[in-house]
């Protein structure tokens, strides 16, 4: 967190690895008081950054991704930028090559349009100056801006829940590429938004919060929405219906509402001991603690037929656990359904998937088993939900991680439970097309 105060830039930032961010900056909060300030939770790399340039002091906070990161230092290299600092993973902290990028042209407006044009990726920032804060969402609106506002001042968050309780009410979301100035006093647009759009499609499936809108649709409805299609295309009659906790739980209550089998708890997650699972950084430390959250409800499990509905099935490890720890507690057959389709592709626009390799991929390992050479055209049919190809790598993953069953959600009915254009949504990660 960063505030701006009597002609001081007062800053507080803490790893939030082994505990929730607020215990961390508890006592920050004290001291950080002022009229203006950002902040942004980060678990690659510190920020809010304060830089000092021929503009001026500002402060920076980034969400996106830098794919062409070696290429930019280089252009600052040659423009006489001298340096930067290495972070201990020997990479460089991409908010610092973002500011370097703003403070480089003759105005803070035309240096963030310089440093959206110029990054591969995506780049959503806040700018906090003197005079006020500079938002802008990222070029094509992978991510979420929205505006706030209450009587005495403005706000702007990337889930828009965020504020409702402090007495904002929503403005109005940011476009693609849109930079606007915000102040005590309103909200002046700098920059018009562009198009097209292309929001990332996985906000709604898995990292929006429940009650968080983004294009105007609320995360929630969407995932009720997407369960009742899961089950008017499904035939299996489970004596339950549940959600792996805590983001398929709401998939879970709409296939339970559209078929009428009964939907259950089976397992409760115990959170009070074990933060959140991604925040490890290492895969068998992450599933470690996503394992230990789940306990189980024996009078619910055992010699019961599950359907399990989970967000999305990545690498496969965490539900392949997680089906091994219900039959171990007695359930006769557990049926899984993924609320996304087959995640074929790493993403490469934001850093939503810590995949090192397309192979770390549960189906893009199995893909490559049966292909000598894995074509474009290939993996299109894989992805297409009528080919034979889905439906052999379908039930490969089922054989693989031990499911009595599996059905992917499909894409078309994916992009309907949202209910905005499709050309309008990234679904890169799905089917290769950006």
């Amino acid at each position: 967190m960063t505030v701006y105060s009597d002609g001081r830039f007062l800053r507080a930032i803490h790893g939030i690895q082994n505990s929730p961010f607020r215990t961390k900056f508890e006592r920050d909060v004290e001291d950080l008081t002022g009229p203006m300030g950002i902040g942004s939770i980060s678990d690659t790399a510190p920020q809010p950054l304060t830089v000092r340039s021929h503009l001026g002091t500002y402060a920076v906070a980034t969400v996106g991704r830098i794919n062409n990161a070696d290429e930019i230092i280089g252009r600052c290299f040659e423009n006489h930028f001298s340096q930067f600092s290495e972070m201990g993973n020997g990479h460089l902290n991409p908010t610092e090559l973002v500011a370097a990028l703003v403070g480089s042209q003759a105005t803070l407006a035309d240096g963030i349009r310089y440093a959206q044009e110029l990054i591969d990726g995506s780049m959503t920032m806040l700018v906090l100056t003197k005079d006020g804060i500079y938002a802008a969402r990222d070029n094509v609106g992978r991510t979420s801006l929205v505006l706030g506002q209450k009587d005495d001042g403005y706000c702007v968050a990337s889930e828009s829940f965020s504020y409702l309780n402090l007495g904002y009410h929503d403005l109005r979301e940011l476009g693609p590429a849109e930079v606007v100035l915000i102040t005590p006093d309103g909200v002046e647009q700098i920059l018009p938004p562009k198009e097209p759009m292309k929001i990332c499609s996985f906000l709604w499936t898995y990292y929006g919060y429940p009650t968080t809108c983004y294009e105007g649709v609320n995360v929630e409805q969407m995932r009720y929405a997407s369960g009742r299609i899961l089950a008017t295309r499904d035939n299996v009659q489970p004596d339950s219906v549940a959600g792996v906790p805590d983001s398929g739980t709401a998939y879970a209550i709409g296939y339970a509402n559209a078929s009428g089998i009964p939907f259950a708890r089976p397992f409760i997650k115990y959170t009070p001991t074990w933060p959140r699972s991604f925040m490890p950084q290492k895969q068998d430390l992450r599933n470690l603690i996503a394992h230990m959250k789940l306990i189980p409800v024996a009078g619910l499990i055992q010699g019961k037929k599950l359907l399990m509905i989970d967000d999305s099935i990545v690498r496969g490890t965490q539900m392949r656990e997680t089906t091994e720890f219900l039959y171990q507690s007695g359930a006769r057959e557990v049926h899984v359904r993924s609320a996304c389709p087959p995640i074929l592709f790493g993403c490469k626009y934001l850093n939503f998937s810590r995949s090192t390799s397309d192979l770390d991929l549960i189906a893009r390992k199995i893909i490559a088993r049966q292909e000598k050479n894995v074509s474009m055209e290939a993996l299109q049919e894989y992805a297409d939900p009528d080919s034979a190809r889905h439906a052999a790598l379908s039930e490969k993953v089922c054989q693989e991680l031990n499911f009595t069953s599996l059905r992917y959600h499909r894409l078309d009915d994916l992009q309907a439970s949202v209910g905005i254009d499709p050309c309008r949504m990234c679904t890169y990660c799905w089917n290769g097309k950006e």
